[in-house]
């Protein structure tokens, strides 16, 4: 399949695996996709910034790479954004084509006569009736339009749909030009300011409303719509402007201004786009899937028409000279369109990245499924490192061009987007499993079932039914593939360095952790379904830390929490205590609460009359001592060390890394202390 990347400063096509029907998404054969000329160019022209520049005008993403960079230094950091950045961008959300899987709410049918070329705009024209709504016109008000781009030009047609009448502006006198052929009543002509035509329109009031749809990083195009509008008018910011706001601009007419949010209701809600929830008709007239209905129903009946709108076709392998052509200089067109294949066979679902054959004598072949930045930026370059063990064969991934990039860089055989290829290629001896975690456990189990060994990201599985169906598998099966799961803090320097001082212990051991998690809003992944709660999610990791230390059976857990809020969920902050035969306790503070600047978690052991302390996988001390027993100058939480223990489990023939008893332990625990805490 052909796939639009932006990468560098420029558009490249490139081969990568088609992708497959996945529950709450639908699939579609793609005919035609509309390049919105705004927000795709911006994202070619960002591609082409060095890293300080992008951090400059992106400062939201510059603050996550610096939280990563406290973790795991600033070189690490820098190659993973550096590889993520060299891997491309797809590009392209406004299309067309048929539907080969069920639609769901981001899809609409294309009503009949209705050409796909056309159709293809849909994403833009539900983002222009969205502005429209927000301005709320009413039967003969006058409403401006800043920016005459495709965005501003279907806004005018809109507009004039409502009974409004309309004055258009732009720089681009052609672009002026097809705006009053599109209905405008004004037209902002050289010279004047949006103010003076606003005013002599409206016999001195000033416009109802102004839509700004202009793509520019100033703030004068704010203030110019301010200034154009009557006594308590309103501003609809559709387009990427400055909002460097002057008070005295809004305060004597009481404007208001408003954004208008892409599509309309239900953009940027998991719950909506994901999941597939529609919001209820009778409260949530207009959502985004309904908007774009909507604008094709009004291109269908052709009261919007794109005729008149210099438009160009580019075949989509000549996807860079489109691009190309836009930043041109000269005339520009309104529309281009990419044009794909229209061929019904099956488009390939698997691409060989690798051109010279492989040297796998003694080295476990592993298939990576799941590409997100974790597994890229962890497991490949350690993977990588240890060369000698491993051999990267296979990355599958929901998203082809994500799967061949990594593919690529990892020197993989192949990139697939069907797991089933992974499942029945010989060639592959283990599956790292690194999706999001509702997919875990089934898939851990359809790998076991295929013969291959098994390492499985945290958690092992969401609930009891899955993990009673792993366990029921070594139950019946003989010889059965090694499962590991990825709980790695126990193959840290440190927590090895602290079993080391725990051996030949005479009494139990008490044991407080603290982990300063920090707060993920609620409607994040990890909340939902597909995460399950950051209790089975990630404390997982201390209750096997726990287990690590005593080695000993559970005798009793107990847990409790702060009562969920609007803001905060049950497993945000929470204390569990775990009993041990051997009479050890353990507890597990855990909060949302704390912090960010805070180390986020701390570990002191009593036992033997002498406390060690474990300081955010940094450096391990004992009381008495004035030198450390461990220190490093990154975390260290053992993600290569436990890739080390498996290769050594698996090519020397030594024990499992961790017994199926204490991967299934470590997951009950949580379970019981999701269940305490959900019930508290």
């Amino acid at each position: 399949m052909k796939q639009v990347l932006v990468r560098g400063g420029g558009v490249i096509v490139d081969e990568v695996p088609a992708p497959g029907p996945w529950p709450r998404s639908v699939l579609v054969r793609v005919h035609y996709s509309c390049v919105s000329v705004g927000t795709e160019l911006t994202g070619v022209q960002l591609s082409g910034l060095p890293l300080y520049r992008r951090a400059l005008k992106q400062p939201h993403h510059a603050r996550k790479a610096l939280e990563i960079a406290k973790e795991q230094g600033f070189v690490r950091t820098y190659k993973r954004i550096s590889r993520r950045l060299a891997a491309g961008t797809p590009t392209g959300y406004s299309a067309a084509g048929e539907v080969i899987a069920v639609p769901v709410n981001l899809v609409v049918p294309v009503p009949k006569g209705l050409a796909l070329d056309d159709a293809s705009t849909v994403t833009l024209g539900a983002i222009a009736m969205q502005g429209v709504r927000r301005a709320e016109p009413t039967l003969g008000e006058t409403i401006a339009v800043v920016g005459l781009g495709v965005l501003g030009q279907l806004t005018v047609q809109l507009l004039r749909a409502n009974g409004a009448r309309v004055i258009g502006s732009d720089l681009d006198p052609a672009r002026a030009a097809q705006a009053r052929a599109s209905g405008a009543d004004w037209i902002v002509g050289d010279g004047e300011s949006l103010a003076d035509v606003a005013i002599k329109a409206t016999d001195g009031f000033g416009a109802d409303a102004v839509i700004i749809t202009a793509a520019t990083p100033s703030s004068a195009v704010v203030s110019d719509a301010f200034q154009a509008c009557r006594r308590r008018g309103r501003v609809v910011v559709v387009g990427d402007v400055g909002l460097d706001l002057k008070r005295h601009d809004m305060y004597e007419k009481e404007l208001e201004l408003r954004m208008s949010t892409s599509y309309g209701p239900g953009r940027y809600d998991p719950v909506y786009e994901e999941e597939g929830h529609d919001y209820p008709y009778g409260y949530v007239r207009w959502t985004e899937g309904r908007n774009m209905e909507e604008y094709l129903r009004l291109l269908a009946e052709e009261r919007v028409v794109l005729a008149h709108l210099p438009s160009e076709r580019y075949a989509i392998d000549d996807a860079s000279a489109a691009y190309e052509a836009l930043q041109g200089e000269g005339q520009k067109p309104t529309i281009v369109l990419l044009e794909y294949p229209h061929a019904k066979a099956q488009p390939a679902r698997t691409v060989q990245t690798r051109k010279s054959p492989a040297v796998t004598e003694n080295r476990i072949r592993v298939a990576l499924v799941g590409s997100g930045s974790f597994a890229e930026g962890t497991h490949v370059p350690n993977l990588a490192k240890l060369r000698d063990d491993f051999e990267l064969r296979a990355v599958m991934s929901r998203t082809g061009s994500t799967a061949k990039a990594i593919a690529a860089r990892g020197d993989a055989t192949y990139a697939t987007t069907d797991i089933g290829e992974v499942l029945a290629d010989t060639e592959v001896d283990l599956v790292l499993i690194a999706t999001r975690h509702d997919l875990h456990a089934s898939l851990a189990l359809r790998a076991l079932r295929a013969g291959k060994h098994v390492f499985v990201e945290k958690p092992l599985a969401l609930t009891v039914e899955e993990l009673e169906e792993i366990e029921a598998f070594y139950t019946e099966t003989e010889d059965a593939p090694v499962l590991m799961s990825g709980f790695n803090r126990r193959f840290s320097p440190a927590v090895r360095k602290l079993r080391e001082r725990l051996e030949g212990r005479t009494a139990p051991i008490v044991a407080n952790y603290r982990m300063n998690a920090g707060y993920i809003p609620l409607d994040h992944w990890v909340h939902g379904p597909e995460g399950g709660g950051r209790n089975i999610g990630e404390a997982c990791h201390v209750y096997d830390v726990f287990d690590a230390l005593t080695g000993a059976p559970v005798t009793d857990v107990r847990a409790s929490a702060i009562a969920p809020s609007r803001r905060l969920a049950a497993n945000d902050n929470f204390t569990a205590t775990v009993t041990y035969e051997d009479g050890s306790l353990c507890t597990l503070t855990y909060t949302a609460l704390g912090a960010k600047a805070h180390p986020k978690e701390r570990l002191e052991v009593y036992a033997d009359g002498v406390v060690l302390t474990l300081d955010d996988y940094r450096s391990l001390s004992a009381s008495g001592r004035k030198t450390p027993l461990w220190t490093s100058r990154t975390i260290d939480k053992g993600h290569r060390d436990e890739l080390e223990a498996l290769a050594e489990c698996l090519l020397r023939e030594g024990p499992w890394p961790i017994s199926l008893e204490e991967q299934l332990r470590a997951t009950r625990i949580s379970f019981e202390v999701e269940a305490q805490i959900r019930n508290s």
